[in-house]
């Protein structure tokens, strides 16, 4: 952290940071136990040491501390998260529940020409469909699901016994391609044409990377 930063944040603390009365008898309490810690086996483990600081300090009741250390956290931690994650998750559940609920497919066909048609008149959007079985990812089918506020297309796929799900809708914006790891799962993502795709499976990284780089070049020709 840079000078400025560290004066800016200790302004901060100043102005936010509410301020309370030390209890009476507080000093004598502190001097009492520094002095108990100074005639402490000097032996004894740090790991030790800190657990009995810490049980001896549980004691005196320092709501002051308490309140303190929650405004640092809340200036330091406020607006984390944000929408992209609050997205992941609903891509997380989505995924989950098709699995769960034996919801995995509207259309139950491996022929693009035939799950294509199936989302006319249900989207207002024309999502691409592929069959990716040549390259190890042969097309289940596919099901309408709902994401952000609006329906959108899912095409499913296998590889052995892995299942993926992709959800397609409209480009909002040019993302860049990623792949995250998410509670044991793959995300990944990535914007092609007018079109953004969200991949998500228990595949191996190396294995969600060739899935993108067979979905891309399909795509391409």
């Amino acid at each position: 952290m840079q000078t400025d930063d560290r004066d800016e944040f200790s302004t901060q603390l100043k102005q936010h940071l509410p301020r309370y009365r030390a209890p009476p008898g507080l000093e004598s309490r502190i001097r009492q136990m520094i002095a108990e810690q100074s005639r402490a086996t000097p032996s004894m483990p740090w790991t030790e040491r800190l657990a009995l600081w810490w049980r001896q300090w549980a004691g005196v009741g320092l709501g002051f501390a308490c309140g303190a250390l929650l405004s640092v956290a809340v200036i330091q931690f406020r607006g984390a998260g944000g929408e992209g994650d609050a997205f992941e998750k609903q891509l997380l559940a989505s995924h989950v529940r098709s699995l769960m609920v034996a919801h995995l497919t509207d259309v139950v066909s491996s022929d693009q020409h035939t799950v294509k048609p199936w989302f006319t008149g249900k989207l207002d959007y024309s999502p691409p469909v592929i069959d990716l079985q040549t390259q190890g990812f042969p097309l289940v089918g596919g099901r309408l699901d709902y994401l952000d506020g609006r329906a959108v297309a899912s095409l499913v796929y296998r590889h052995g016994q892995h299942t993926i799900n992709v959800f397609i809708r409209p480009a909002r914006e040019q993302q860049l391609q990623k792949v995250t790891a998410l509670q044991g799962f793959h995300l990944a993502r990535w914007t092609q044409g007018d079109m953004q795709f969200w991949a998500i499976s228990d595949v191996g990284a190396d294995e969600m990377g060739k899935f993108i780089n067979a979905f891309q070049a399909y795509r391409a020709e």
